[in-house]
């Protein structure tokens, strides 16, 4: 992890190329620009307020159901982009691959910071339905800096061994929406964890972006920190997940070059 770390400060330049890179290309000849980063997040709302609020009518924890669930979309889109992304930059990457060598890590880190920035662009419709609903923010939306550190971890961790993966098994990038799809129901992004029956809560936690999406609703529309037991195993199973992707990784990239 060491080895790592250092490597990617020592190519921070090049981390940062790739983002731009990156940034440029999504959303080069596109009429609404970075206006996409926005409608995306904001389109599923919308959905969801039809679906699961006007017609299934799921809790809110009193919180009206548009910024209940628009605060969890912002956060998981994030996750989600990051992780397909991140998936395929070896694939979409193999000509540099194949002419140089560079910490492949780069890759990943770079979109992770390209879809960053689509996160502060959605979170500015997220500020103004604060102030539509009258909701004040409180010191502990700090707690959101450390969620998204743990997030951003995670979303590495998972996007390093599936784009491992897929070098070698293309099925990866066709089944990997999918999988997406079915986790993000999995998690508290359309209901709160308050929903779930309580016998079925310690399993549910295993999750990890159960705990963290919970704690992003907690520290910005209740004023309250995350809660420590959900957010512990959700930060224990990213550590795992971590030290073990970090290894895979670094064995599988030794034939990048070969197979891509």
């Amino acid at each position: 992890m060491r080895e790592s770390l250092v490597a990617l400060w020592q190519h921070r330049d090049l981390i940062w190329s790739f983002a731009v890179r990156d940034m440029k290309a999504r959303y080069k000849q596109t009429a609404l620009g970075i206006a996409w980063a926005m409608l995306q997040p904001l389109s599923m709302a919308v959905v969801f307020t039809l679906v699961f609020s006007l017609f299934a009518r799921l809790p809110s924890d009193g919180i009206p159901y548009p910024v209940f669930v628009y605060s969890a979309l912002i956060f998981w889109t994030f996750f989600a982009n990051s992780i397909s992304g991140g998936t395929v930059s070896m694939v979409a990457n193999s000509p540099l691959i194949r002419k140089i060598y560079f910490p492949r890590e780069t890759l990943i880190v770079s979109v992770l910071l390209a879809t960053a920035l689509d996160l502060l662009l959605a979170s500015t419709i997220f500020g103004g339905m604060l102030l539509w609903y009258r909701i004040p923010l409180t010191a502990a939306a700090l707690w959101v800096v450390p969620l998204v550190l743990l997030q951003a971890i995670l979303s590495f961790a998972m996007a390093s061994t599936l784009a491992a993966l897929h070098v070698n098994f293309r099925d990866i990038g066709h089944g990997l929406p999918l999988l997406l799809q079915i986790w993000m129901f999995a998690s508290p992004v359309a209901y709160p964890i308050s929903a779930i029956p309580s016998w079925l809560v310690p399993y549910y936690l295993l999750n990890p972006m159960a705990g963290i999406i919970d704690g992003y609703r907690r520290a910005l529309l209740r004023g309250l920190p995350p809660d420590w037991g959900a957010l512990g195993i959700s930060a224990l199973i990213t550590v795992v997940v971590l030290a073990a992707a970090l290894p895979i990784f670094r064995h599988a990239e030794r034939t990048f070059a070969d197979v891509i």
